[in-house]
């Protein structure tokens, strides 16, 4: 098959979305050719190599980070994305279009589809139907959700990533749509052995960990809170990503009187995320909503139990008690009180520890990429047969 994926963001630019677009594409590209259509900025190429994917970039305006978009270069990117696709479907022969977020990507999916006359699988992450920490979240706003409606219901297939991201699509847009689940999935991480003194930490201390973009949907504020409700001295956190907020979390840490417990490991590459999620204890995430949660998979895979709230797409693989400790939401005593208790019970630590290694291994990403790959098969055929 020739494949486009069209993507607003795609690594180094943006999050999980990103990632999972990349490692599918990756895996995609052993069997077929594959294309993504993404922005340009921060000085990336406007063409390149990567992987095995041919990666076209359209120029965006204004953005400043990698971790994060501002709305306009999203804005940006739907002009540029569009004009970029049609120079690309005019000098190729595609068979499929891939396109992830129905906002700000689906317009660009949408318009392309309709100009190659080509069937369109549009994939919803979660935080482009429904992200209650930002006010520009679609279900909130009338003609937003009136436009992602349109673009839900225009699309050959909607996949979703978890039970909760097909529940929005059915609560806040159109119970009568029929959308796909394909789980999500992580590249299998080699086994590069670390030490925490590579890092600057002891064996006696505990480390907790998180990754994330520093965004107010993470609230990793709420983690700086706990660590200093822990009460244990000998307790760290180590905070791998970067984002807008970091200042204020170093300014929160230092008004606690944690600056020496609180390490921000910034945006690192894949070799060194999983060294310092092999040396650490018990992963932590007190995120507001996850689509899914390729970090979880990431912790799972690394061997950590996981104690997170129960909200998000995430619930469809971690179980209270099993993997780790699901949390109600923002229940921060509960969260701190299960965070003590796994640091105290070395035999839970570890029963979790083995059964995250075993549950991960139905959640790598050629399970996912086989699943899209029948998906694209089907919505080929059935617009060759019309």
């Amino acid at each position: 098959m020739r494949i486009l994926f069209c993507n607003y963001e795609y690594p180094p630019l943006g999050g999980g979305g990103g990632v999972i677009n990349a490692l599918l594409a990756e895996e995609l590209s052993a069997r077929h050719e594959v294309t993504i259509l993404t922005s340009q900025g921060l000085g990336l190429p406007a063409e390149s190599i990567e992987n095995g994917v041919r990666v076209v970039r359209a120029p965006v305006f204004f953005r400043s980070q990698l971790a994060a978009a501002n709305v306009p270069s999203m804005l940006a990117y739907l002009p540029m994305g569009i004009a970029a696709g049609k120079r690309l479907i005019r000098a190729n022969q595609f068979d499929v279009i891939n396109t992830h977020f129905v906002l700000p990507t689906g317009p660009v999916g949408d318009a392309l589809a309709d100009f190659g006359n080509l069937p369109n699988v549009l994939s919803v992450h979660g935080g482009d139907l429904y992200d209650p920490s930002k006010w520009m979240s679609p279900h909130k706003h009338f003609i937003l959700r009136k436009w992602v409606n349109r673009l839900l219901q225009k699309a050959d297939r909607i996949v979703a990533q978890s039970r909760n991201t097909v529940d929005n699509v059915h609560t806040y847009y159109d119970p009568s749509l029929t959308v796909e689940r394909i789980p999500l999935g992580i590249k299998r991480p080699a086994v590069d052995a670390a030490t925490r003194a590579d890092y600057g930490f002891t064996d006696n201390q505990t480390l907790l960990v998180t990754v994330g973009r520093l965004v107010a949907r993470k609230a990793m504020d709420q983690l700086i809170t706990m660590l200093k409700d822990l009460g244990k001295q000998d307790a760290h956190l180590l905070i791998i990503g970067s984002g807008p907020q970091e200042q204020t979390l170093r300014q929160k840490a230092s008004d606690l009187g944690l600056s020496g417990r609180v390490h921000f490991m910034g945006q690192t590459d894949e070799r060194d995320k999983f060294r310092l999620l092999q040396i650490s204890d018990i992963f932590v995430s007190t995120s507001q909503h996850e689509g899914f949660g390729l970090v979880f998979l990431e912790a799972m895979a690394a061997g950590l139990p996981v104690i997170c709230y129960g909200y998000g797409g995430q619930t469809d693989f971690l179980i209270d008690g099993v993997t780790g400790h699901v949390v109600p939401l923002n229940d921060l005593t509960l969260f701190t009180d299960s965070c003590r208790n796994l640091i105290s019970n070395r035999e839970a630590n570890q029963r979790m520890r083995t059964e995250n290694i075993t549950r991960v291994e139905e959640l790598y990403i050629d399970n996912c990429a086989r699943q899209y790959e029948q998906l694209f098969e089907e919505v080929i055929s059935k617009k060759s047969a019309s």
